[in-house]
């Protein structure tokens, strides 16, 4: 940073700052950890000398937080993606049936936010259409945070809900489904080509709550990407600018994200595999009745309090989604290994 020239750069010096940042938070939870630990064994040491047991709660207590801070950080380190330490572009779109995945796409909605509030994760509405009764037709988050789309990539795939609806009078069960896409927001120098001449772009007025402007000015803005039929919408600020900025941001991770997905498919068609990528890829069952169960089925991880995990307490499946992906790639590494001897 006492580079000459350094400065010169007020972009590129920001970058290097936040990134020498992170490394020295990782540097320092290294440390306090190592450092709990020599406490620990200081007062067994002490406690063995003295024949005094009633340390051994205290031990024991400390060791538990101490493991359950490295497990957190473990966690952490596994987000080695290109993109994982990246803000978190939230897209939920309910399914067929009406109010009933409307309002379903409404509580994913609730449940997204309040996880990510429980970070300290920042949450802003980019697109937001309200469902005809209640619930949403689609909405767009963005979740700036550190580390907020290697976390939330672990959501991407379709939700299912089973209850009894409040919506039928007959008080039948239900069953619903959403689509949960998520998406890096890009740092501006990843390239992503986009021509002028593919877009159609349309202004028109926003539909959500915003203040006294809001219905009065075409500031809401629409972009059809022509060659792939991807359309985003933006209508978070009162700016057409601003908006326009924004929905160019959701459309570049877009087209990044198709991209990514046709590169897995045709690695997936080389190696033989049948492998679902699409949209109805089940992921997680959230069951209210005849009994309280929440099951993602790439994990097989249950979670019998249906009610918290609606509160936002998902880590349980985003770690073991993460963990298993670290498996899989080891697997993986190993099995080409040996094909190559």
């Amino acid at each position: 940073m006492a580079a000459p020239g350094f400065w010169d750069d007020q972009e590129g010096a920001q970058k290097v700052i936040t990134e020498a940042n992170r490394l020295k938070d990782l540097v320092e939870r290294v440390e306090t950890l190592r450092a709990r630990l020599d406490d620990l064994e200081v007062l067994w040491e002490l406690g063995h000398e003295e024949g005094d047991e009633s340390v051994l709660r205290e031990i024991e207590d400390g060791l538990e937080k101490v493991q359950r801070q490295m497990a957190d950080f473990e966690l952490e380190l596994m987000l080695s993606g290109p993109y994982d330490k990246n803000n978190a572009i939230v897209e939920l779109h309910p399914g067929a049936g009406g109010t009933e995945s409307q309002d379903w796409a409404a509580m994913l909605l609730r449940m997204y936010t309040r996880w990510a509030e429980s970070r300290g994760y920042k949450v802003e509405v980019l697109d937001y259409l309200p469902g005809e009764e209640a619930g949403v037709k689609s909405v767009t988050l963005l979740i700036k945070g550190h580390n907020a789309y290697g976390y939330l990539k672990a959501e991407r795939g379709v939700h299912r809900l089973v209850r009894i609806s409040p919506f039928d009078a007959s008080g039948r069960r239900h069953t619903s489904f959403a689509s949960v896409d998520v998406l890096p927001e890009l740092d501006d120098d990843v390239e992503v080509e986009i021509r002028p001449e593919d877009l159609k772009i349309d202004t028109y007025r926003s539909s959500g709550a915003g203040g006294q402007h809001v219905n009065t000015t075409d500031s809401a803005v629409r972009i059809t990407h022509i060659p792939t039929g991807i359309v985003v919408t933006c209508q978070s600020e009162r700016s057409q600018i601003k908006n326009r900025a924004t929905a160019m941001k959701i459309l570049a991770a877009r087209l990044y994200e198709r991209r990514r997905r046709e590169q897995e498919q045709q690695i997936a068609a080389l190696r033989g595999e049948q492998k679902e990528i699409a949209w109805g890829s089940q992921i997680r069952s959230y069951v209210f009745h005849p009994y309280s169960l929440v099951k993602d089925h790439r994990t097989g991880v249950e979670v019998g309090n249906v009610q918290a995990v609606m509160d936002g307490e998902i880590d349980e499946f985003i770690d073991a989604w993460l963990r298993k992906q670290v498996a899989d790639r080891l697997e993986g590494g190993e099995e080409s290994a040996a094909a190559s001897r």
